[in-house]
């Protein structure tokens, strides 16, 4: 079997397909992409056609190494790159006639567990807060995030330098206060800052939260700095989780080694992939580090994140960050919803195990026909 075409789709998330002689197709889905990932998924197909889509590692890095001088470090280039390996998983999987979980090692767990990203769930007060929870309880879920971080707060003095005053920090604490009070004492709670905050900030703040037994707080100071990041951890009870930033296995090195995060969030479908994301998860596992994967995207990386989920020991929860989203279970062909009782039933059939509705899909795009 060879690879003959690969063609591209954006419909509200953005697609990749693989094609094959033998008349077997793969679909990926690639997040956080922007402008100009089709070019460059255009530009990698030569790399790709006529090579065996079984190679799936060996394709990766290839098509890696050839461009290295080219940006394949990081950012667009490894996102686009990502599409296409969880194509061709999908496609491995069909050939090989079983889930793809069983190509990565097999599966620690039938279901994956969610936690809803709710972002700010509406007005800023504790029936808005209340409100968003229940809903989540109501449906199966364990655990919520709401987002922190808020750039119009009264007492902040500068758009530019996010330097906690003291009426902002009593006002954040008071937030969270108010979300657990909301959520419950036996409901996991993660809150997220967006990496805007400074150094102290970022310290005071997860100093401040830690009455509230948080599963996390999200990247309290921006990515670039590991040692700020392990400043305040080594300062404070209150677990952070980073990770959605950085890109390949490589990236993720020097947050492991100085073991500056508590628990990790690779984005699958954007940082390397099914394959390169096991590798990452591998990695934190030596040093006893949970994975709890970022998670933007729509159902198809949702349910080919799910694979990786299962495929590793130290899983702790995969992000959802669709609620209020009514066209969610139209977007792939399944018997049953991908998400019941706030996880994802991993399917037993091949590939992914569902595939694209194409017409529902085409509805959301300007590409006629979808895939060119």
């Amino acid at each position: 079997m060879k690879i003959t075409d690969i063609k591209t789709a954006q419909a509200r998330y953005s697609y990749v397909r693989v094609y094959t002689d033998e008349g077997l197709v793969g679909t990926g889905e690639c997040s956080h992409c922007g402008s100009g990932w089709r070019k460059i998924v255009e530009d990698l197909k030569g790399t790709f056609i006529g090579k065996d889509p079984l190679d799936v590692d060996c394709l990766f890095e290839e098509a890696r190494r050839a461009h290295i001088f080219r940006g394949a470090l990081a950012g667009l280039f490894i996102s686009a790159l990502t599409g296409i390996e969880i194509a061709l998983w999908d496609l491995a999987g069909k050939a090989m006639n079983v889930p793809v979980y069983r190509l990565l090692g097999g599966k620690f767990r039938d279901r994956i567990r969610l936690y809803v990203d709710s972002a700010h769930g509406g007005a800023e007060d504790f029936e808005s807060y209340k409100k968003t929870a229940d809903w989540v309880k109501e449906q199966g879920f364990t655990a919520i995030k709401f987002d922190l971080d808020d750039g119009s707060n009264p007492y902040k003095l500068d758009k530019w330098n996010w330097s906690v005053t003291p009426g902002e920090l009593e006002t954040l604490t008071e937030r969270v206060a108010m979300m657990r009070e909301a959520v419950g004492s036996k409901m996991d709670l993660a809150v997220d800052m967006h990496g805007f905050y400074d150094g102290y900030s970022g310290l005071k703040i997860a100093c401040a939260v830690e009455p509230y037994n948080l599963l996390w707080l999200e990247e309290p100071v921006p990515p670039e700095n590991i040692d700020a990041l392990l400043r305040i951890k080594q300062a404070t009870q209150t677990p952070l989780c980073v990770g959605e930033n950085l890109y390949l296995r490589y990236g993720f090195r020097e947050l492991l080694e100085k073991q500056a995060a508590d628990i990790i969030m690779p984005d699958i479908s954007k940082c390397g992939g099914l394959s390169e994301c096991r590798k990452i998860a591998n990695m934190a596992e030596i040093y006893y580090i949970p994975m709890a994967p970022h998670n933007n995207s729509g159902p198809l990386s949702t349910l080919a994140d799910s694979h990786v989920c299962a495929s590793i020991p130290n899983f702790l929860a995969l992000e959802w960050h669709r609620m209020g989203d009514e066209t969610w279970d139209d977007v792939l062909l399944t018997n049953e919803p991908l998400i019941q009782d706030g996880y994802v039933v991993l399917p037993d059939t091949p590939g992914l195990g569902a595939e694209l509705d194409d017409d529902f899909v085409q509805q959301s795009s300007t590409d006629t026909p979808l895939f060119q």
